[in-house]
């Protein structure tokens, strides 16, 4: 399992609700909070490991010491309220960062490993995590949040990340998209 860069199609593909939780899906978890550790990052998505599922883990303090781990499995955002503008990055788009806006506050719905229901009122940190971690699982990118101005200012990373990725897959690093959609309709018919 490895973290996905963009513009890795993966990325861009809506995820499908968890329907099965088993052991290898544990397993698959931790290795996500393995990964997001090693990186620095305080969220992954499953998408981001190349698992077309919807969920995601959390760590705010980015530390397996501290903090709190949080699994959202089918997660459901709701009632937004405010607006902030913070810097974002992301662990697909390694030492990129600008400011999105984004809800202050969000109610968030979702269930965890065990299949304990969560219903929270979440702001600061957390729902920017929460909301961006959610906007992989429908295939959306941070830097699809930004103003034209903003876009602007990282186009020249971005587009270094697009042929990065081009010149990876023509040496076969990675498989074609035909390829790609198949291992992810195979993991969906076990999960979802």
């Amino acid at each position: 399992m490895k973290i996905l860069t963009y513009p890795h199609p993966t990325l861009r593909r809506v995820s499908k609700p968890v329907r099965r939780v088993d052991k290898e899906l544990h397993d698959m978890v931790g290795q996500m909070f393995e990964l997001m550790y090693a990186s620095n990052g305080i969220g992954l998505a499953a998408n981001q490991v190349d698992l077309p599922l919807r969920l995601f883990v959390v760590n705010t303090m980015a530390d397996p010491e501290e903090g709190e781990e949080l699994v959202f499995i089918n997660p459901i955002v709701s009632r937004p309220k405010g607006s902030e503008e913070k810097e974002e990055g992301c662990l697909s788009l390694p030492s990129l960062y600008a400011t999105v806006k984004r809800p202050e506050q969000v109610h968030v719905h979702a269930y965890n490993l065990a299949g304990e229901e969560i219903k929270a009122e979440i702001n600061g940190m957390l729902a920017r995590v929460v909301q961006h971690e959610l906007d992989h699982l429908d295939g959306v990118m941070f830097i699809d949040r930004l103003s034209e101005t903003r876009l602007a200012d990282v186009r020249d990373a971005v587009e270094q990340f697009e042929e990065d990725f081009h010149s990876r897959r023509e040496v076969g690093e990675f498989g074609g998209d035909q390829e790609i959609a198949a291992r992810l309709d195979e993991i969906e018919k076990r999960y979802c």
